[in-house]
Parts: C-alpha cells; sequence; structure tokens
C-alpha cells in the first residue's frame, strides 16, 4: 500500500496516488480482505506475546489454552490464504486506485478507531483460551484467576476506549449532531462489551468468595462468540451500515466458524461445567457478591435486549422474506430502564460488606448515600432537567457516586486517623498498596459521569435549522451564528465547499466553524462534515444541509448539546484507570510485600472490579 503496488489485487482496490499517507495506512482495514489481513496480525501478536508472558507458569492450563488460541489462529490464516486472500495478483495493473471509502477519508479519527477495536476484539480470545482450558481440566483454580482477569481486562480497555472513538467518530463526521444510533454495526461492538464487563465482576467475586465458576467461564465464552458474531455482522453483508463491509463470500465461512465454536463451547459446559465445584455461598441478599450477582444479571438482560433487536430484523427475514428494522424507540424504551438500575447497583453494591451483615451494617451503608441522589437531582432540576428518567438518572448516579468516592478514599481516611499525613496516606493506600482497587473506583467513578452525561446530553439537545444569505445573522440556543460566505478548498483527494461562520456570545466572538461539504472521486454525492464548537459545559454544533456557492447561501442545522465532552473525558479515563491497576504494584514498593491479592471476606472496604 505504501509503495502504491498496483499489481496486487487489494492495493488496485484500495490504493491511491493522491490520497494523503495516515489514508494510505487506513487502507489496510478499510476494506475486507485487508482487515482479515490485520486481524491476523493483531491475533498473531496476541497469542506470542501471551504464550510468552505465560511461559513456565500455569503448566495445568496453559497447553489447552495455546490449543484453543491457534486453533482460532488456524481458522483465520484459512481466511486470509483462501477466500479473503489480499495478494491475489492484478494480470494489467492500473496506474492509479480509487482510495478507500470516503467516509473512512473524512476523519483522522478512523486512523485511531479501527486499530482499538481490533485490540479489544481480537484479544477476546485469549480469556476464551484459559475459560476453555480450565472446564477441559475441570478446575478453576485460583491461580488462573490472575491470568483471566487480566487478559480479559486488556482486550475490555482497548475495547471501552474503541467504542468511544467511534461513537465520537460518527458525532463528528455523520453531521447528525448525535453519537450513538443503535446502529447493527455498532451494536457489534457493544455486545461482547457488555458480558466481558459482567465477566470481570463475576471474576471478582471467584477471588473473593469461590462462587459463581461455571457462571465466570460462561461469560467469558459468550464474550467470544459475540466476538464472532460481530465478525459476521460487519462482513456478511446482512445489515445495511455505514460502518460494515460490503456483501462478500466470506460470510458464510464466519458463521460456520461460529457454529463450531458454539458447539464446542456447549459442550465443554456440558461435561466439564459440573467439575467447578463452589468454594462457599452467598450469605445473604444484603450482601456485595449478591448484588455482584444481581449486577451480571442485568448485563446479561441488557445484552439480550440489544442482540434481539439487532437480529430480530434479519430472523423475521429469513422466516418470511419481508424486510423491516427494529429503530431508536425500541432500544431507548427497552435499554433506558436497565442502564438506570445498572447505575443504582453500581451505588448499592460497592457500599455493601463481603459476606452476610447485619440489619444495622446494612443501615449504615445504605442510607447515607441517599444525600449524594438528592444533591444531584436538585442540581438537575434546578439545571431545568425535566425528563423523568433523566432526573431519575441523575439520583441514581447521585448515590452511586457517593458511595464511590467514600469508597475510594475510605483505606487513606483510616490511616489519617492513625496519625499519617494525607499525602502519604493516598499514595500507600490507593497508589501502592491498594492500587487495583482505587483503579476500579476510578473506572466507576467515570462509569458514573458516562451515564450521567449520556441521560444529560440526549434529552436536553437543543436542534435549530437555520437559512442564510451572506452576512446574514441569526440566533440560536443563545448564540448569534453570522454567514460570512463560501469557501473553496481543493486538495490532491477531494473537493471541499465550506460555509464560514462566526459564532458569537453576548456580544463576543467565541468561536469561526467552517462545516464543509466535501466532494470525493468514488461518490457521486458529497459527504458533509460538521464542525463543533466545544466547552466544558457543552457543543455548538453546526452541520451543513445545504448550500449554493453561486448565490452564496446556505441552511445549515444546528445542535447544542450540553456536557458532551465529559463523555469523551470520562471513558479516556475509564480506559487509564483499569489499565493503571493492570500495573504490578512491586514495581512501586520493593522493600514490602505487596498485599494486591484478594483481601479477607470481612469489613466493607472491598474493590470493584
Amino acid at each position: 500500500l505504501l509503495t502504491h503496488d498496483f499489481s496486487v489485487g487489494y492495493v488496485a482496490q484500495v490504493g491511491s496516488l493522491s490520497v494523503p499517507t495516515w489514508v494510505t495506512i487506513v487502507s489496510l482495514w478499510s476494506s475486507l480482505q485487508g482487515s482479515i489481513l490485520f486481524w491476523g496480525l493483531v491475533l498473531g501478536a496476541y497469542i506470542a506475546a501471551a504464550t510468552y508472558f505465560t511461559r513456565g507458569q500455569y503448566a495445568e492450563y496453559q497447553p489447552d489454552a495455546i490449543g484453543v488460541w491457534l486453533g482460532c489462529a488456524a481458522f483465520f490464516s484459512f481466511l486470509m490464504a483462501g477466500p479473503a486472500n489480499p495478494f491475489l495478483t492484478v494480470p494489467n495493473p492500473p496506474i492509479d486506485g480509487p482510495g478507500p471509502n470516503p467516509l473512512l477519508q473524512n476523519h483522522l479519527l478512523m486512523a485511531i478507531h479501527p486499530p482499538f477495536l481490533y485490540l479489544g476484539y481480537v484479544g477476546m480470545t485469549i480469556p476464551f483460551g484459559f475459560a476453555c482450558a480450565a472446564l477441559i481440566k475441570g478446575r478453576l483454580g485460583h491461580g488462573i484467576l490472575k491470568p483471566l482477569r487480566e487478559s480479559l481486562m486488556l482486550p475490555w480497555i482497548f475495547q471501552t476506549i474503541a467504542i468511544m472513538l467511534g461513537g465520537w467518530w460518527a458525532y463528528e463526521v455523520l453531521g447528525w449532531g448525535g453519537y450513538w444510533a443503535w446502529d447493527p454495526v455498532e451494536n457489534a461492538a457493544l455486545l461482547p462489551w457488555l458480558t466481558a464487563t459482567a465477566a470481570l465482576h463475576s471474576i471478582m467475586v471467584v477471588e473473593r468468595r469461590g462462587i459463581l465458576k461455571g457462571w465466570t467461564i460462561t461469560l467469558i465464552q459468550a464474550t467470544f462468540l459475540l466476538v464472532i458474531l460481530g465478525t459476521f455482522m460487519t462482513r456478511s453483508g446482512v445489515f445495511n451500515s455505514v460502518h460494515s463491509f460490503t456483501q462478500s463470500a466470506i460470510g458464510p465461512t464466519i458463521l460456520v466458524f461460529l457454529a463450531a465454536s458454539l458447539l464446542f463451547s456447549i459442550a465443554l459446559l456440558a461435561f466439564r461445567i459440573d467439575k467447578l465445584e463452589s468454594d462457599g455461598r452467598i450469605e445473604g441478599a444484603a450482601s456485595r457478591e449478591a448484588m455482584f450477582l444481581v449486577n451480571n444479571l442485568m448485563f446479561v438482560l441488557l445484552t439480550f435486549t440489544v442482540l434481539i433487536g439487532t437480529v430480530f430484523p434479519l430472523v423475521v427475514e429469513a422466516v418470511n422474506g419481508k424486510q423491516m428494522s427494529v429503530g431508536r424507540p425500541y432500544f431507548d424504551s427497552m435499554v433506558v430502564p436497565i442502564g438506570a438500575a445498572l447505575l443504582f447497583v453500581l451505588g448499592i453494591g460497592p457500599a455493601l460488606p463481603w459476606g452476610r451483615a447485619s440489619r444495622e451494617e446494612v443501615r449504615k451503608a445504605l442510607l447515607p448515600p441517599i444525600v449524594g441522589a438528592v444533591v444531584f437531582a436538585a442540581i438537575g432540576y434546578i439545571a431545568n432537567v425535566r425528563s423523568p428518567w433523566t432526573l431519575l438518572t441523575l439520583a441514581f448516579g447521585g448515590y452511586a457516586a457517593w458511595v464511590t468516592f467514600a469508597q475510594m478514599f475510605l483505606p487513606m481516611l483510616q490511616r489519617m486517623k492513625r496519625g499519617e499525613s494525607a499525602a502519604t496516606s493516598f499514595v500507600d493506600a490507593n497508589l501502592r498498596r491498594g492500587r487495583r482497587r482505587f483503579a476500579g473506583y476510578v473506572v466507576h467513578g467515570a462509569v458514573v459521569v458516562v451515564i450521567i452525561c449520556i441521560a444529560v446530553s440526549s434529552s436536553m439537545r437543543q436542534t435549530t435549522e437555520l437559512h442564510f444569505t451572506k452576512g446574514q445573522t441569526l440566533q440560536a440556543s443563545g448564540y448569534d451564528v453570522t454567514f460570512r460566505g463560501v469557501e473553496r478548498r481543493s486538495e490532491p483527494h477531494r473537493l471541499s465547499i465550506l460555509g464560514r461562520f462566526d459564532v458569537s456570545r453576548n456580544g463576543k466572538l467565541v468561536a469561526q466553524l467552517e462545516p464543509r461539504m466535501n466532494q470525493y472521486q468514488m461518490m457521486r454525492e458529497p459527504i458533509g462534515t460538521p464542525d463543533v464548537y466545544t466547552t466544558m459545559a457543552g457543543d455548538f454544533y453546526i452541520a451543513l444541509s445545504n448550500i449554493d456557492p453561486v448565490a452564496e447561501t446556505v441552511s445549515i442545522n444546528v445542535f447544542a448539546t450540553p456536557l458532551v465532552v465529559w463523555i469523551w473525558i470520562a471513558v479516556i479515563l475509564m480506559g487509564v484507570g483499569a489499565l493503571f491497576g493492570l500495573i504490578p504494584a512491586r514495581r512501586t514498593v520493593a522493600a514490602a510485600p505487596v498485599v494486591d491479592e484478594p483481601q479477607p471476606l470481612s469489613g466493607t472496604a472491598g474493590e470493584p472490579a
């Protein structure tokens, strides 16, 4: 691709002499054959790294895990060598090529989002191998939990960031003012993330209480199967989506692999899950492990809800030949209540102690955070939030935030009561000995911010349609917008027509925005690209709907959306927090043993996933 060797079939299909170098690199995963090649590269790197870092350890499990990994690698090697071979040659090479899909050239995020998505998707193969090995051996020992958790956490981090980057790309490129449309391919990325998140919580219960072993293995297997299902969705051509690849011949092949993986997983569960005996039991409903189980069940319910809404149209079409779609109203009406309930459990779970708790302990744990719920809901109401679901989300978010920050700094406060300084207590309790625990609460805090910001930004977005002539000033959402005129810009790979706007507030110029229409050689119709003025309070977003360069008139859609930037910030914080928790504490404290393993079962200062 970089040397523009058009005798290679894939280069002739997606390469171009006129596009920038970063677009040429993006071309690697812009179409079917290159995406499978990139998948194979990432999978090979994961298998090599996992084998290297577990060498000499986990001798009971590693051979079977490697066998499963290489079985998956054999399938993708078959795809690369056969139906998705990118190296087929062209008898009469063209002088130039068309370049990749223009939507992938429209924003630099397409150089970042797909690699993160592949690192998340493909990485789920590693915990799947460990889970299958545990079933084959009929034992989920405590020693295997560390590589199982870490091998699941790493791709979960990549998947989390990838989903955020995909939403950000849709927000910055597609011009409809939103970041999530319940597109089938968006759902395909979300589904394995939901089950992986549930599995991370479930692994902690196995570590602490020795229960839910079979359930944990099942969640990890389901995560891998949903990855393969998502791969089928994006590469079979059965879904119409801006994210998916065109119709291809490898869809049935991937479906066969999915069926084989499903049968293999079911057979292992059927014959071996009874060997994974629990070491304990749930002591009572008012306990942390019980809330973790409720949390897991809600994640699974959410997964089934999204899965049904995504694949149901395919089932209907396969049965009676009629095309139908399940749109946003279904997902919003079904997912919003479950999401609000998950946020509530996110607050209750960490507040409760492990094991059996007295009524007085439960009261002391659950009553104080109500103050946070009231404060957040009151702030929302004062800020003119009137949606019942949004106010409820704010209340649950306030409750969860109170619990999260109280638990996050509890060890630090306990040390300060013994006379240590605040700085020493924080470093020792949160950054050295309790690193994994502190990182978990950082992730939980970021999740609270994400859910609250999604609720507020979705319910309080203001939309205005404006029509301008040159020099005209109109108002939208408290801003004065002045149309300064039209400009043409020519680049090697596209021709752009821009509308230039001055955005002012209270008589002061705050931004100069240039939404554009980009014309690419491959597409007859131009692609609109919005422009966004971002503040910590919200975004002012302009997208062109029509522009006349001759008359210098323009029609635009204006979206004013609060708190959007905090979604991107909080998701990045989730990834950074989780990555921080993966760093071995011994690198920080070398002179004393580090307590980074599960703590005693008593007490309330437990850790989240």
